[in-house]
């Protein structure tokens, strides 16, 4: 939602500022700029990206409008859901969590955890580790490994479109001054006209300018940057996990293991070492009921 208040706030004060000064909002109106250089802006995304990217693109276009999901309390429920399986497979052994992790969506502690449950690529890297740490086949060295490889795939996959979106941004000032350039052409070529022509077609032309520079850097790039916070978050949120995950292989006990993990978030987010371990008596509680 921040995003919609800030474009307002840009349109605003813009237009209200333009309008102080006497200017109508009329000469402002220019659809065929408006076509000239979104089209243009269009066209060089598409050529900058692939199908993937494009796809990314259009997934965190929703996204990037609504709350980030990635709060206190998600990761409140995360670390309860992490202390609760860490906790069974410590006292019963880790086959004693193959069931749960194997049909999550039946599982009687995942379903105690809608928000984890909910989110498929969170969801996807733990229950894939868990596996691996159940197979017993690979040490936590191994493991970090291959969860450091998967986490910089994937950001590195998140950031083509928020690159793509970037470079988009930075070249809708010179669209706006093709626009421009071809509105001075067009204005060059009715030079036997007479002045208040002249003028009308010269202020046109300038729009173009205007536009691409207000596209530019009040729209396009707060917009990439609200992709790229979201594209962090849902990496920091799988840094979490391996960190938990790790611990517990290396033999601490399910309340430090969750600490470990708690250490790694960001500060805007991460609970209170005391809000944790309430949380996570509360799950323990209803585990043992």
């Amino acid at each position: 939602m921040f995003i919609i208040f800030g474009y307002g706030i840009v349109l605003g004060a813009v237009l209200i500022s333009y309008i102080a000064m006497g200017g109508h909002l009329g000469a402002l109106y220019q659809p065929f700029e408006f076509v000239l250089i979104g089209g243009s802006a269009l066209g060089a995304y598409i050529a900058a990206s692939n199908g993937a990217s494009v796809r990314l693109l259009l997934q965190a276009i929703p996204k990037a409008v609504r709350r980030n999901p990635y709060g206190k309390s998600l990761y409140m429920e995360l670390m309860a859901l992490l202390y609760t399986l860490l906790n069974k497979a410590r006292r019963d052994g880790l086959m004693a969590i193959e069931s749960d992790i194997e049909d999550p969506a039946s599982s009687p502690i995942f379903s105690q955890y809608p928000r984890v449950l909910r989110d498929a690529k969170l969801m996807e890297f733990l229950t894939d580790y868990l596996r691996i740490m159940i197979s017993g086949n690979m040490n936590s060295f191994e493991i970090e490994t291959l969860m450091d490889q998967e986490i910089e795939a994937l950001h590195s996959e998140h950031h083509n479109p928020v690159n793509a979106v970037r470079a988009v941004a930075d070249a809708l000032p010179a669209f706006g001054i093709v626009a421009a350039v071809l509105g001075v052409v067009k204005a060059l070529a009715a030079v036997d006209q007479p002045p208040v022509v002249l003028a009308d077609l010269i202020s046109k032309a300038m729009v173009g300018t205007f536009l691409g520079i207000l596209l530019s850097y009040g729209f396009v790039a707060p917009f990439a940057s609200a992709v790229e916070r979201q594209s962090v978050a849902s990496i920091k949120v799988l840094e979490c996990i391996k960190v938990t995950l790790l611990a517990s292989m290396n033999g601490y006990p399910p309340p430090l293991a969750i600490e470990f993990g708690r250490k790694v978030l960001f500060s805007s987010v991460r609970p209170s070492f005391t809000e944790l371990e309430s949380h996570v008596r509360q799950a323990k509680s209803q585990a043992a009921r």
